[in-house]
């Protein structure tokens, strides 16, 4: 079991585009488990790799209330997402001590490479399409208060920094 030391925003990797992963072998396992142990320290309900300094397009996400179901997704890639909105509280282990409400799609298809390194797709919705948006978006050097207005983004920041002393 490793729990990994998350990035401190504003690390300039938390803006940069993930890898994209060629095959699933012992090392992408490895990071996947030390991913899933760190998200359960948190606890959390999504990471997506470069949070703890890993620049590959990994991400798992497991909003399972007994936990322990964490999905694996090497590459993911959004297909299909819901006209419906759904409005949840984002937070990210890069920025503590603050969050804010985002509207994301309700539910989406999603297409991975699964960890037996099979091409697989996905339907996820409520936390779980919430959350394995949040992953793709920090696969792609975005964070969840890149969606908000830049006056309630400075804000949001502005009193992250003040938490963090």
């Amino acid at each position: 079991m490793t729990i990994r030391r998350c990035l401190p925003w504003p690390d300039k990797r938390l803006r940069a585009t993930a890898q994209e992963v060629s095959e699933i072998t012992d090392e992408i396992r490895a990071h996947w488990q030390d991913m899933i142990d760190t998200m359960e320290a948190m606890p959390g309900v999504g990471l997506a790799a470069p949070q703890i300094g890993v620049m590959l397009r990994l991400a798992v996400v497991d909003g399972s209330s007994e936990r322990g179901r964490a999905v694996r997704l090497a590459n993911p890639e959004i297909l299909h997402a819901s006209i419906e909105l759904r409005e949840h509280e984002e937070a990210s282990p890069n920025l503590p001590g603050v969050s804010a409400r985002i509207k994301r799609p309700r539910a989406v298809t999603v297409r991975f490479l699964n960890q037996d390194g099979v091409v697989d797709r996905r339907d996820f919705v409520g936390i779980e399409a919430t959350s394995v948006q949040h992953q793709i978006d920090h696969l792609n050097g975005k964070l969840y208060f890149d969606h908000l207005s830049r006056i309630k983004r400075d804000m949001l920041i502005k009193k992250a920094r003040k938490l963090q002393g």
